[in-house]
C-alpha cells in the first residue's frame, strides 16, 4: 500500500533551522531579540512604510484575541456579533470575559458571515463584530466596517487563516478595523509551531495588549535583562495574562516569514489544480476571491453535492481506507455541547452553517504536498465517487469477484 498521505504537514528548512540554533547559542530562549524582530518584520510585511502600525507576538491567536477584545473593553453584558462556522476559540475569548457571542448565519457560497445578518443581529449590547476569513477568503470587509461604522461598534478580525489574502486590493491587517489577530499553528500558511500575532494601527489598544500579554507589567521585560545599568524595578499595573511568545518560536516565524508569498503561490497552483481535476464531479467546489483579490488557501473545502451517492463521513473513511487524510472545517459551535446548551440552540438556529456542515470535507493542501501527492489525492476522490455511485454487483464483477467466487490472479 501506498505510503498515507496525512491532511497537513508544516515545511520547514534549514533556514528556520539555523535561526532557531543562533536563538539557542544567543542565550535567548524566551522573549528577546528575535521576538522584537518578527514583530517589526511582520508589521512591514502588512503595512510597508506605515510607521502606525504595530505587531504584537503573542502564544497563539486566541491569546491575541482574548487579548484585544479585553483592550476594547469589552466585559460582561456586551454582545459581540460572530460565526458559529468557526474554531471554538472565536467565541470561546468572548466568554472569557464575561460577554455573550451573538452567531450569525453564514453566506452559503463564501461560508463567511453574512453582512445582512450581521445587520439584523445588532442590539444595545453589541459592542463589536468579530468576523472570520473562513479558509483564507477574505470576508466582506466592506460592508462589515460600514456596518461598524453605522452603529458606533469595534470590529476585530480572526485572520487565522488569512495570510496572506487581501480584501479591496489590501492586505487583510491593513484595512480599518480595530485590529487583525494571525494564528502561526502548525497547520496554517506560515508556522511558528505555535503562536500568533496582532495587528492594530490602534496605539492604546497596541500598549494595553502589550501590557496584558505578560502579567500586566508596566515596561518590556526583556529591556530589564538587556540594560547595562540597574533595571529591576517594574510596576504590575494590571491582572494580566502569559501570553507572550518565546525567542524560540519567533525565530522559526522570521524565516517562515519570508516565504509567506512563495507559499501563497504555491497553494494558489494547487487549488487551481484542484479546481480543474474536479469540476464536474457531484462536489461543490471552494468559492473564489473577488477579482484581483487573493486567497491565502489555508483549506480547499470542498462540499458533496446531493448527487453524490455518498455521506461526507462515509467519504472521509473511504479516503483514509485509500491512504489520504482529510478533515473537516468546522463542526459549527451550534452543534457542541456547551454552546448548544447554554443558548439553547439548534441545527436549525442557522441552517445554512448546519447544511454546508453536514456535507463539507478539508483535502489534502499544503507546501509539502510533491505534484504527485495532489495527483492521488485527485484520483482517489474520483475513485471514491465512483465507487459510492455504482451498484455492489457491478463492482464485484469489476474487481473480479462474480458469483461468489473468488477470481485467481
Amino acid at each position: 500500500m501506498d505510503k498515507f498521505l496525512p491532511f497537513a504537514l508544516p515545511e520547514i528548512g534549514e533556514e528556520e533551522i539555523a535561526e532557531v540554533v543562533d536563538s539557542l547559542r544567543s542565550g535567548w530562549l524566551t522573549t528577546g531579540p528575535k521576538t522584537q524582530r518578527f514583530e517589526a518584520e511582520f508589521a512591514r510585511f502588512i503595512a510597508p512604510g506605515d510607521p502606525l502600525t504595530h505587531a504584537l507576538a503573542v502564544n497563539s491567536a486566541t491569546a491575541g484575541l482574548h487579548l484585544v477584545l479585553e483592550a476594547i473593553g469589552i466585559g460582561p453584558g456586551d454582545e459581540v456579533i460572530t460565526t458559529p462556522y468557526t474554531f471554538t476559540a472565536t467565541a470561546g475569548v468572548i466568554r472569557h470575559l464575561g460577554a455573550d457571542p451573538v452567531f450569525v448565519d453564514i453566506d452559503p457560497h463564501t461560508l463567511n458571515i453574512d453582512p445582512a445578518g450581521i445587520e439584523r443581529a445588532i442590539t444595545r449590547r453589541t459592542k463589536a463584530i468579530l468576523p472570520v476569513h473562513i479558509a483564507g477568503l477574505s470576508c466582506e470587509m466592506k460592508a462589515i466596517l460600514s456596518i461598524a461604522r453605522r452603529h458606533g461598534l469595534r470590529v476585530v478580525e480572526d485572520a487565522a487563516h488569512a495570510l496572506p489574502t487581501t480584501h479591496g486590493g489590501r492586505l487583510i491587517g491593513s484595512l480599518d478595523s480595530d485590529a487583525t489577530v494571525y494564528s502561526f499553528y502548525a497547520t496554517k500558511t506560515i508556522t511558528t509551531g505555535e503562536g500568533g500575532m496582532i495587528v492594530t494601527r490602534d496605539a492604546e489598544i497596541a500598549e494595553r495588549c502589550r501590557v496584558m500579554r505578560l502579567h500586566g507589567i508596566n515596561r518590556v521585560v526583556f529591556d530589564r535583562y538587556t540594560s547595562t545599568a540597574p533595571a529591576w524595578h517594574y510596576d504590575v499595573v494590571a491582572p494580566g495574562f502569559k501570553y507572550n511568545m518565546t525567542d524560540l518560536a519567533a525565530a522559526i516565524g522570521i524565516q517562515q516569514l519570508k516565504k509567506a508569498w512563495d507559499f501563497q503561490q504555491r497553494r494558489q497552483i494547487m487549488a487551481g489544480r484542484y479546481d480543474d481535476e474536479l469540476r464536474g464531479l457531484p462536489l461543490r467546489l471552494p468559492a473564489r476571491p473577488h477579482a484581483g483579490d487573493i486567497h491565502s488557501w489555508h483549506l480547499y473545502i470542498i462540499r458533496l453535492t446531493a448527487e453524490a451517492a455518498i455521506s461526507r463521513d462515509d467519504f472521509i473513511h473511504a479516503m483514509a481506507a485509500r491512504g489520504i487524510g482529510c478533515s473537516v472545517h468546522f463542526i459549527p459551535l451550534h452543534f457542541h455541547p456547551y454552546w448548544r446548551e447554554r443558548y439553547q440552540l439548534t441545527p436549525q438556529s442557522y441552517p445554512l452553517a448546519s447544511r454546508a456542515y453536514g456535507c463539507a470535507i478539508s483535502l489534502p493542501l499544503y507546501t509539502r504536498m510533491t505534484d504527485d501527492d495532489q495527483r492521488k489525492v485527485i484520483r482517489v476522490v474520483r475513485e471514491t465517487l465512483r465507487d459510492a455511485a455504482t451498484p455492489a454487483p457491478v463492482r464485484m464483477q469489476a474487481s473480479g469477484v462474480a458469483g461468489g467466487g473468488v477470481a485467481g490472479e
